[in-house]
């Protein structure tokens, strides 16, 4: 399954509303920071969803990498939330 790493930048207003709909797919990181795995399915459903809240000068940012096993992943400092994700 492919692996993401998502970013955004939006709006004061619109922040709470994109970190509740990253945290429905995704992994919190750092504050506008997400990761995990999505099915394509997901991926577009995230995608439209986000794009339905976007408004002038908003932007988020995908990048898709074949698996976790293709990601050199160093971090410094505390993070937001731990990696693993329960449904």
């Amino acid at each position: 399954m492919p692996y993401f790493v998502a970013v955004y930048d939006v709006n004061q207003k619109r922040v709470g509303k994109m970190l509740k709909l990253f945290r429905r797919y995704l992994t919190w990181i750092q504050n506008s920071v997400f990761e995990g795995e999505l099915t394509p399915a997901q991926f577009k459903a995230l995608q439209k969803e986000a794009d339905q809240l976007m408004q002038g000068g908003d932007g988020v940012v995908f990048y898709q990498l074949r698996d976790e096993r293709y990601m050199d992943r160093i971090a410094l400092g505390k993070e937001k939330a731990e990696r693993t994700r329960f449904l």
